[in-house]
């Protein structure tokens, strides 16, 4: 630690708690690691030490990632703000033991919240990774909470950046680098089809994609919803590659009972998880992505695929994109739209509203600059309204 402190590196630590923020991370933890100057710390928690989720820590340490600090935030079921205190004091004793220079927190999960709380009350600079979407339910909530308790926000496109003005935030604090997942996304090193089907034993040639998680404002209707959506399914004959939900409250129920009952069902292929690369390209060569997900907004219109967006879960981060489409839970409704798309794969054009594969390389250049590290910790509200 000490010799960290005399090279005058800058100690950062990534805090990850799901597959799918580690997925928007890793392009800026390979580049960050890469770069002079820096000490590049990871802080595994929430569904990433989960067996019922994939145990998919195991994908970080795949990645040739070292010093990645493990925590079990809770194991079986556990109500969101146990899991919340739990990680703030996990990822507070790490801050106590580690001292990190910056903390840098994804998105809108309860782990990020928790890791920007930490950082807050232990005097630590936290960046925020994409803040300034519309999330849609609590998820928007929490978002915008992080981006008041974070100093400098990394966003993905202009809309984004002016939301986190009217937030209340410092514009010298704001940086624009795109959407880190489409790097990846973009990338020529994607594995082909068919290295995706043999990994994952997939044997279709035509099939599309679920992922359904549960709206935590909705929980009430969480059975009738999935019920709804899963018989247009089977009623479709399509193929579908399944993959499980997150772990918000209403998880077990999908998981267990509904999609329990589909692992008989030869149509259906049922995953806790799949590597980022790999479902990238598998969702590439999908006739379509079905469910609630925000890869049906963000990933599917970078590569024209059709999205058949399931409820209001992504409501709110829909703005007139021609390959998504919006049903309610109704199964005819979704018969309907399935069958639209699964006898003939077909192509929109493509939309790339969230940068254009080097948000890495942004990322880099704005932590190399010296006068970053010169913002206090104290912030102050830029009051858009201010009359000078």
């Amino acid at each position: 630690m000490e010799d960290y402190l005399k090279k005058g590196r800058k100690r950062v630590v990534f805090l990850t708690g799901t597959r799918a923020d580690f997925g928007k991370l890793k392009s800026l933890i390979l580049a960050l690691r890469k770069a002079l100057g820096f000490d590049v710390q990871i802080f595994a928690t929430g569904m990433h030490m989960l067996a019922d989720y994939g145990y998919t820590v195991n994908e970080i340490e795949k990645c040739g990632i070292r010093n990645i600090y493990k925590y079990i935030s809770y194991s079986g079921q556990a109500s969101q703000e146990v899991i919340l205190a739990s990680t703030m004091v996990g990822f507070g004793n790490y801050i106590k033991e580690f001292k990190p220079d910056l903390i840098i927190v994804h998105g809108d999960r309860l782990e990020a919240l928790a890791g920007a709380l930490a950082g807050s009350f232990n005097n630590v600079l936290v960046a925020h990774i994409e803040g300034g979407e519309l999330s849609g339910t609590l998820d928007g909530h929490i978002r915008h909470a992080i981006t008041k308790l974070s100093n400098i926000h990394f966003v993905a496109n202009g809309e984004a950046k002016t939301r986190v003005k009217q937030l209340g935030e410092d514009p010298k604090s704001i940086f624009e680098i795109g959407s880190p997942d489409v790097d990846v996304m973009l990338s020529k090193k994607l594995p082909t089809l068919t290295q995706a089907k043999k990994r994952y034993a997939i044997n279709y040639d035509h099939y599309a994609i679920l992922l359904y998680h549960p709206v935590t404002t909705e929980l009430g209707s969480l059975e009738r919803d999935v019920e709804e959506l899963i018989r247009a399914m089977v009623k479709s004959e399509m193929n579908y590659i399944v993959i499980h939900p997150n772990n918000d409250p209403g998880s077990d129920i999908i998981r267990t009972h509904y999609y329990g009952q589909l692992a008989a069902n030869s149509h259906f292929r049922l995953f806790p998880s799949l590597r980022f690369e790999y479902f990238l390209t598998i969702l590439r060569h999908a006739h379509f992505i079905i469910g609630n997900s925000s890869s049906a907004v963000r990933e599917a219109p970078y590569f024209g695929v059709p999205a058949l967006n399931v409820g209001t879960r992504q409501a709110d981060r829909i703005f007139g994109v021609e390959s998504v489409s919006n049903h309610n839970h109704q199964e005819a409704g979704i018969l309907a739209a399935i069958k639209r798309f699964s006898t003939k794969k077909k192509r929109f054009q493509v939309r790339k509203a969230f940068g254009r594969g080097n948000s890495d390389k942004n990322f880099v250049k704005v932590l190399e600059q010296k006068n970053i590290w010169q913002n206090g910790i104290q912030k102050k509200f830029n009051d858009i309204n201010k009359i000078i």
